[in-house]
C-alpha cells in the first residue's frame, strides 16, 4: 500500500471532513487497481466502538468487496507471539479494594471527607492509578516528588498513594487494565522491531492524548506498511505558531496540542503532515477563521495582521447561526423547532452538548411533535426503574422504615410484578388512604395489619395475608451492625427478588427484564463476583456503594428514536457526520467543563511527575468544538441567564466574537450581527410558539351550586370556614372532597393541639377525683405519658414537653381559679351538641372542649388553644365558635345539660405566652348570635349566592386545603370573585 520512506507515516484529515468516510476514501485511493484480497490484508485500529460500527455500516452500504479487519485499540493480544498476558483485574474489584483502604484513611483522618465519600475517593484514586499506569508513572515517582514547600495534605496523599500501590501490587499480581495495555503495547513494539508485519496496519481516529495510545501510534507509524490517520488536523496554522505552542507552558488547552506532542515524538513537523484522502473540507474559509480565532494566547496579535487576509467572511459564516436566548428554556425550544424542521426536510441533524439538563429539555420540547431523538448517552442505570428499585431496597438496610419509604416501594412498578400485580396495586392504594387518614409514621407488623384490615373488612383474610408479606420483607430490615460485602449483596439481591416476585410468584417478575433490567443484573452479578474484595462495611456504606456502582453504566432508551435526529456527546461528534450540527450550552463552566478537583495530586505535582494536566480535557473539548463547527450547517447556542445568574460565554465563542467584531470595526461586513440575526429569527418563532398556546388566567371562583346540593349540616368550627373561605365548604360538602393528610407525617400544630386537649382533659378529670392532684408535677406526669405514647418523634416530644413545662405553673394557677368558680362537668367526648334550625332546615352540631357548671346551674364554656387565642374583635366577626356554642347551650342543644344560661365563655391559650381571652357575650348575646347565624346560613341557600374562595383570611399567605382546586395563584385576593351558577 505504501512506498518505503525513512520517516514515520502520519496523515491528517481536515476540519469538517466526515472522518470515517475519509478513511475509506483514502483506502480506495491507495488500493485502486490492487487485487480484491488486498482489502482483507488491511488491519484498521479505531479508538471507539461507535466508530467501528460506523465504519462497518459504511462498508455494508457498498460497493461489494472484502472488508479490512476493524479492531479496537485494546484488541492486541493475538498480535503477540507466545502466551498472552493474564487477564486484567475487574475495574470494580480494584475500586472495592481501594474503598477498604480509603475507609481506613478516613477513620484516621475524619477531616479528610465524610464516611459516605469513601467510594468516590476510591474511584478518583483508581482513576489516578490508571492514569499513572497509562503514562508510565510509578508510585516511586510520586513518592520522590518534593512537596516540602506545599501543604501537609499533599504529603499525606503522596504517602497514601504509595501504600495503595504496594497493596495492589502485593494482592495477587493481577494487572490493572491500563497496566496490562501498556505492557502489551511495549511487548508489541519490541516484537515489531524484530518482526515487522508485511500487511498494512492503520490506526485512525485517536489524538494520542494518553501515553499508552501514543506509544501504539508511534509503533504503527514506524512500520513499513503502517500509518496513523489523525482526525481534525488544522492545516491552516502556520509553522511558527506550532513552534510557539511547543514552548508555551499553558498550551495544553489548545485544540491541536495533542497533534503537536505526537509529531514531536515522531520527529515530524505538524505543519507538514499530508492529507490522507482527497476529501475537501465543507467550508475552507470557515476553517481559516476558526483556526485564527483559536490561536494560542501568546500569538493572538496575529489577528490584526492575518485577519484582514481571511477573505470572504460572509461565505465563511453564511451557514452559522448564533442563538443567544434569555433562558435555557428559550434556548431549548428554539433548538427543538430547528430539529423539527430538519426532521420534516430530511436533514440529518445532531445536537452536541455536554449539558445533559439542556438535552433533556430539548427532548421534552420535541415530544410535542412526537419526535424522539436518538440519544447516544442513554440513561444512567441508577435512575432507570430497576436501578431505582434496587436503591430503594438497599435503603431499607440503612434507615428505619417510614411511611414514605413503604409507599415508595409498594407503588414501584417492579414491586409484586411477578403475579397479581393488579390486586397488589389496589391494596396499596387502600393502605395509603388509611395511613394518610389514621397516621402510621413508622410502620411495623402490628400497625400494617391493623391498617390493612381496616381498608376492607369484607376481605380481612387476604388483606391480612398481604400485610404479613409486606411486614416480612419491608419491616425490620434496618441494622446498625456491620457485615462483609458478600453478605450485604446476597441479602440485597434476595430481598429485591422476593419483593419483585410478590406473594405467590417464584420469579422476580420484571426486575431483570428489558435492557435496563439486564444492565442492572450485569452490574449486580459483577458486584457478587467481586464482593470478596470489598471488606466489612456498615449498611450506610453499602447503600453509598450500590448507588455509586449503579451510576457507572448507562442504558439506552428502548423507544424507537427518529433516524435523523440525534443527541450526541462531544465524543460521538468526532466519528459521526451530520448535515446540521447544533453546538448548545456554549457557556463557560458548561463547555468547556471545569476540570474536576483532584484530592490526591495538585497541578504542580502532576507536572513534575509527568502526568496529564487539567488543561488536557479543555484542549480535547476545544478540539471537539473545532471539528463540530466545521460541519455543513452549524448552530451556536447559549443562554444569557441560567436559573439563578447571568452566564459567561464559552471562551471559544468569545474568541470568535472578538475576532469577527474586530474585523467589522476595520471595515469588514458585520457577519457576527448576521449570525445573531438568524438566531433572533428562530427565537422569535419560539416565542410565538409559546404564545400560540396562551395560558388562560383563571377567575377568582365563587361557584353557585343548586340549592338542593348545598349543605344543610354544619359543625360549629365550619362556620368560621364559611365566613373566611366559603369555597372550602363548597369543595367539602358539595363536591364531597376531603383533603388527604401528608404521607410523610410530621409533628405539626394539629397533632400538638389534639394532644394538648387530651392532656388537659385527663389532668382536669384527675383533679375532680383527687383535688390534691392539682399540681405541676401531676400535670407534667400526664403530659409525659401521653406524649411518650403518641409522639414517635423524639425531638418534637422533648420540645413539646419543654413547652408544657414552661406553662405548667400558669395552667395550674389558673385552673385553681376556674375550679373555684364552677365544676368541670362535660368534656369533649360527651360535650356534643346538636341544634336544629327549622326555619332554614339546617342542623348545627359541635363539641365543646369543656363545659363547667357553677352552683347556680349556669354554664361556662372553655376552649383550649395551643396558639394565640382570638381577640374579642376577631370573635365578633370571624371566630364565633364559643359564641355559637353559647347559643346552642341556651337553646338546649347539649342534651346532657338541657337549656341553661351561659355565665361565660373563654379561650385558654396554652402557647408560649399563655393567656385567656373571654368571649364577648355582652356585645354578642346568644340570641343575637343565633339570629345572625340563621341569616348567614340562609344567605347561602339562595341560588345566586356564590362560595367565594379565600374571602377573608387572617393572613393572605395562609395556605388552604383547596387552593389548588381553586387555581389560586392564577388570581389573587385583589380580583373580584366571579359567580358561576352551576346546574
Amino acid at each position: 500500500m505504501f512506498d518505503p520512506q525513512p520517516q514515520p507515516r502520519v496523515f491528517g484529515c481536515a476540519m469538517g471532513v466526515d472522518f470515517p468516510v475519509a478513511v475509506i476514501r483514502g483506502l480506495e485511493e491507495r488500493l485502486s487497481g490492487k487485487p480484491p484480497e488486498a482489502w482483507a490484508r488491511v488491519t484498521l485500529f479505531v479508538n471507539t466502538r461507535r466508530m467501528a460500527r460506523r465504519m462497518r455500516d459504511l462498508f455494508d452500504a457498498g460497493p461489494p468487496r472484502l472488508l479490512p479487519r476493524i479492531r479496537m485499540l485494546t484488541d492486541l493480544d493475538d498480535l503477540l507471539p507466545g502466551t498472552a498476558l493474564p487477564p486484567s483485574a475487574s475495574a470494580l474489584r480494584r475500586r472495592l479494594e481501594l474503598v477498604t483502604l480509603v475507609s481506613k484513611l478516613i477513620e484516621q483522618q475524619p477531616d479528610l471527607a465524610p464516611d459516605t465519600a469513601s467510594f468516590d475517593l476510591a474511584d478518583s484514586l483508581a482513576t489516578l492509578m490508571d492514569e499513572m499506569q497509562g503514562e508510565g508513572v510509578t508510585a516511586s515517582n510520586i513518592a520522590s516528588l518534593d512537596v516540602s514547600d506545599q501543604s501537609g495534605h499533599w504529603a499525606r496523599a503522596q504517602s497514601f498513594i504509595a501504600i495503595a500501590q504496594s497493596y495492589i501490587d502485593a494482592s495477587d499480581g493481577v494487572p490493572d487494565p491500563e497496566a496490562r495495555q501498556r505492557e502489551t503495547v511495549l511487548r508489541l513494539m519490541a516484537h515489531w522491531g524484530d518482526h515487522p508485519p508485511a500487511d498494512p496496519i492503520l490506526i485512525a481516529g485517536s489524538t494520542g492524548s494518553r501515553g499508552t495510545t501514543q506509544l501504539l501510534i508511534q509503533a504503527i507509524a514506524r512500520l513499513p506498511q503502517g500509518a496513523a490517520i489523525l482526525p481534525g488536523l488544522d492545516t491552516d496554522m502556520p509553522l511558527d505558531v506550532w513552534d510557539t505552542m511547543a514552548t508555551d507552558p499553558g498550551g495544553e488547552d489548545h485544540p491541536q496540542f495533542r497533534f503537536l506532542k505526537l509529531a514531536r515524538a515522531l520527529d515530524l513537523s505538524p505543519g507538514a503532515i499530508p492529507a490522507w484522502s482527497s476529501n475537501a473540507p465543507v467550508c475552507a474559509p470557515r476553517n481559516k477563521v476558526v483556526s485564527l480565532a483559536l490561536r494560542p494566547a501568546p500569538v493572538t496579535d496575529a489577528w490584526r495582521r492575518e485577519g484582514p487576509n481571511l477573505g470572504d467572511l460572509e461565505t465563511a459564516t453564511q451557514d452559522i447561526t448564533l442563538v443567544e436566548a434569555e433562558t435555557p428554556r428559550a434556548e431549548a425550544i428554539a433548538i427543538a423547532m430547528r430539529l423539527r424542521e430538519a426532521a420534516e426536510t430530511g436533514e440529518k441533524a445532531a445536537l452536541i452538548t455536554p449539558d445533559r439538563m439542556l438535552s433533556r429539555q430539548v427532548s421534552a420540547a420535541l415530544d410535542r411533535w412526537n419526535i424522539i431523538p436518538d440519544d447516544s448517552a442513554g440513561t444512567p442505570v441508577n435512575v432507570s426503574p430497576p436501578g431505582r428499585f434496587l436503591r430503594h431496597v438497599a435503603g431499607l438496610f440503612d434507615k428505619a422504615l417510614d411511611a414514605e419509604a413503604l409507599l415508595t416501594l409498594l407503588k414501584h412498578p417492579l414491586t409484586h410484578s411477578g403475579d397479581d400485580r393488579n390486586l397488589h396495586q389496589l391494596s396499596a392504594q387502600k393502605l395509603e388512604l388509611v395511613i394518610r387518614n389514621d397516621g402510621l409514621p413508622y410502620p411495623d407488623r402490628d400497625g400494617l395489619i391493623r391498617c390493612a384490615i381496616k381498608t376492607d373488612k369484607k376481605a380481612r383474610e387476604p388483606m391480612e395475608h398481604w400485610a404479613n408479606w409486606i411486614a416480612e420483607h419491608l419491616c425490620d430490615q434496618h441494622t446498625d451492625g456491620t457485615a462483609d460485602l458478600s453478605t450485604w449483596v446476597k441479602r440485597h439481591i434476595t430481598l429485591a427478588h422476593n419483593i419483585a416476585a410478590g406473594q405467590t410468584a417464584a420469579d422476580p417478575g420484571l426486575l431483570w427484564k428489558n435492557e435496563a433490567g439486564k444492565a442492572a443484573r450485569a452490574i449486580m452479578d459483577d458486584l457478587v463476583e467481586q464482593a470478596p474484595f470489598g471488606g466489612v462495611m456498615t449498611a450506610s456504606d453499602y447503600v453509598s456503594l450500590v448507588n455509586a456502582v449503579l451510576s457507572q453504566d448507562e442504558v439506552r432508551d428502548p423507544d424507537a428514536p427518529h433516524p435523523s435526529i440525534m443527541v450526541w456527546g462531544t465524543l460521538e461528534a468526532r466519528v459521526q457526520g451530520a448535515d446540521l450540527v447544533i453546538l448548545s450550552g456554549l457557556n463557560d463552566g458548561t463547555w468547556p467543563e471545569p476540570p474536576a478537583p483532584d484530592p490526591w495530586l495538585n497541578r504542580k505535582m502532576r507536572m513534575d511527575a509527568g502526568l496529564l494536566l487539567p488543561e488536557r480535557k479543555i484542549g480535547l473539548s476545544a478540539h471537539d468544538f473545532q471539528q463540530a463547527i466545521a460541519a455543513p450547517k452549524v448552530w451556536l447556542t447559549r443562554s444569557i441567564r441560567s436559573d439563578d445568574a447571568e452566564t459567561v460565554p464559552s471562551r471559544w465563542v468569545n474568541r470568535l466574537q472578538n475576532l469577527l467584531t474586530g474585523l467589522t470595526r476595520q471595515g469588514a461586513p458585520d457577519v457576527w450581527g448576521q449570525m445573531r440575526a438568524r438566531g433572533d429569527l428562530w427565537l422569535t418563532r419560539a416565542q410565538r410558539l409559546d404564545a400560540s398556546e396562551p395560558v388562560v388566567k383563571a377567575n377568582r371562583p365563587a361557584p353557585c351550586p343548586p340549592v338542593s346540593a348545598r349543605p344543610r349540616r354544619y359543625t360549629v368550627t365550619e362556620i368560621q370556614t364559611l365566613i373566611r373561605d366559603p369555597y372550602a365548604i363548597y369543595a367539602k360538602h358539595c363536591l364531597k372532597l376531603r383533603a388527604l393528610r401528608p404521607l410523610v407525617q410530621t409533628p405539626d400544630a394539629l397533632l400538638r393541639g389534639i394532644l394538648a386537649h387530651e392532656v388537659m382533659e385527663r389532668f382536669v378529670k384527675t383533679t375532680l377525683d383527687d383535688p390534691t392532684a392539682l399540681t405541676v408535677d401531676d400535670l407534667m406526669a400526664h403530659a409525659h405519658q401521653i406524649l411518650t405514647d403518641q409522639v414517635p418523634w423524639p425531638a418534637a416530644r422533648a420540645l413539646w414537653l419543654a413547652r408544657f413545662q414552661r406553662t405548667a405553673a400558669w395552667i395550674v394557677e389558673t385552673e385553681v381559679v376556674r375550679q373555684s368558680i364552677a365544676t368541670p362537668t362535660l368534656f369533649e367526648n360527651k360535650a356534643k351538641g346538636i341544634l336544629q334550625i327549622p326555619s332554614i332546615a339546617t342542623t348545627l352540631e359541635g363539641r365543646a372542649d369543656r363545659i363547667d357548671v357553677d352552683a347556680d346551674a349556669r354554664v361556662i364554656l372553655y376552649d383550649y388553644k395551643t396558639g394565640s387565642p382570638p381577640t374579642q374583635d376577631q370573635q365578633k366577626h370571624f371566630d364565633k365558635q364559643l359564641l355559637i356554642e353559647a347559643a346552642m347551650v341556651e337553646q338546649g342543644g347539649f342534651a346532657e345539660l338541657g337549656p341553661c344560661l351561659v355565665r361565660g365563655a373563654q379561650f385558654i391559650g396554652l402557647g408560649t405566652n399563655p393567656r385567656t381571652e373571654n368571649a364577648p357575650l355582652t356585645d354578642e348575646p346568644p340570641s343575637q348570635v343565633l339570629a345572625e347565624l340563621v341569616g348567614l346560613l340562609g344567605a347561602y341557600l339562595e341560588g345566586d349566592k356564590g362560595y367565594t374562595s379565600r374571602r377573608a383570611l387572617y393572613e393572605e399567605r395562609e395556605s388552604r386545603d383547596y387552593d389548588q382546586l381553586a387555581r389560586f395563584g392564577e388570581w389573587d385576593v385583589t380580583d373580584l370573585p366571579v359567580p358561576e351558577v352551576l346546574e
